[in-house]
């Protein structure tokens, strides 16, 4: 009989090599854990239940909704916020700290999160997915702007759940990270992708090539050497990947390789670039790290990133560690001076 290890024994079983954890954050994780199961049933259901289509409205940062943005936030919300283990949340379809009401206890962690990425695939029946972070919180206070805007360096958890074929969480909690599927016989996450490592070297890249004409130099120069192929500096060919949602991307990276980038591009230098830092590029780049890759805006490690406010956008590039470094350095080269270039 196979000793089929569940989400929930294996977080105990991480805690107890760590003394004075408490198992506070274990039933976090489960609470995530449930919201993300009611979600997954929504997103199967699809039509059927008349979840899919525009709900002919406009998140804080001015993108229109669908449906299931607006009932996937209420899920997490409503999930959490009763709990006792949060202080406070933060989710993409918020402009402001999501409190924890009055008559609620309150706990010591913080919760950021995108309920549903890639939504905009979501009438395609491409695979979109929930993004999480959490952070520690000041004990004995309400939560603050300031205890929100962290480096990405003082997560303690980061994960996704992608809803496809199958539904998986991928997870870390700071030692390595470890991919989940949702048996739905017996509704447990179960672990089935241990210590995933990404490869150094790849032949992938994911980008959107529509925004060429708006890329920087660096950015330019690594993709004409990817489509030179054999023929070009790099000497062998490269495949393209896009599929415009970003937990897709990182687990295709994750389990195979490769490189993906939203760079900051010249179409409107006001908007620096296209993800959000706190509850899409902090935690994915916390996974790459973990599982081995790196994760950079271009000149900057992503984890190092002081957040200015809530839903500061930032341009990323992460990936196989040796092809986020060769694009690092031609960043490094475009930024030298001219005289000692």
């Amino acid at each position: 009989m196979v000793n089929n290890v569940t989400l929930t024994q294996f977080i105990i079983e991480q805690q107890r090599e760590y003394p004075g954890v408490s198992g506070a954050f274990t039933l976090l994780l489960n609470d995530i854990a449930t919201a993300c199961k009611q979600i997954s049933h929504r997103v199967n259901r699809g039509n059927l239940i008349g979840v899919l289509g525009s709900a002919d409205s406009e998140n804080v940062q001015g993108e229109v909704q669908k449906k299931l943005d607006i009932i996937t936030n209420e899920i997490m919300i409503n999930s959490l916020n009763w709990t006792g283990h949060l202080a406070g949340m933060v989710s993409e379809e918020v402009d402001d700290i999501i409190t924890i009401p009055a008559h609620y206890p309150k706990g010591k962690y913080l919760a950021l999160f995108d309920p549903l990425d890639g939504s905009s695939n979501i009438d395609v029946n491409l695979t979109v997915g929930t993004i999480f972070s959490i952070l520690r919180c000041r004990e004995g206070v309400d939560p603050a702007l300031e205890d929100f805007l962290r480096v990405g360096s003082e997560q303690v958890c980061a994960g996704f759940v992608l809803y496809g074929p199958s539904t998986m969480m991928i997870l870390t909690t700071g030692h390595g990270v470890n991919g989940f599927t949702l048996d739905q016989d017996i509704g447990e996450f179960i672990l089935t992708h241990p210590a995933i490592k990404i490869p150094e070297d790849t032949n992938e890249f994911a980008i959107n090539m529509s925004n060429q004409r708006f890329w920087e130099a660096p950015v330019k120069r690594y993709i004409e050497e990817c489509l030179q192929g054999q023929e070009g500096p790099r000497g062998k060919d490269f495949n393209m990947r896009w599929i415009a949602s970003m937990v897709s991307e990182v687990y295709r990276i994750l389990t195979r390789g490769g490189v993906f980038m939203y760079p900051y591009d010249l179409r409107d230098p006001s908007k620096p670039g296209r993800l959000r830092l706190m509850y899409e590029a902090n935690p994915m780049a916390f996974i790459i790290e973990q599982a081995g890759g790196a994760c950079s805006n271009g000149r900057e490690r992503i984890l190092d990133i002081k957040p200015q406010s809530l839903h500061q956008r930032v341009p990323v590039i992460l990936g196989s560690k040796n092809e986020v470094e060769r694009l690092v350095s031609y960043y490094q080269d475009a930024d030298k001076p001219a005289s000692s270039s």
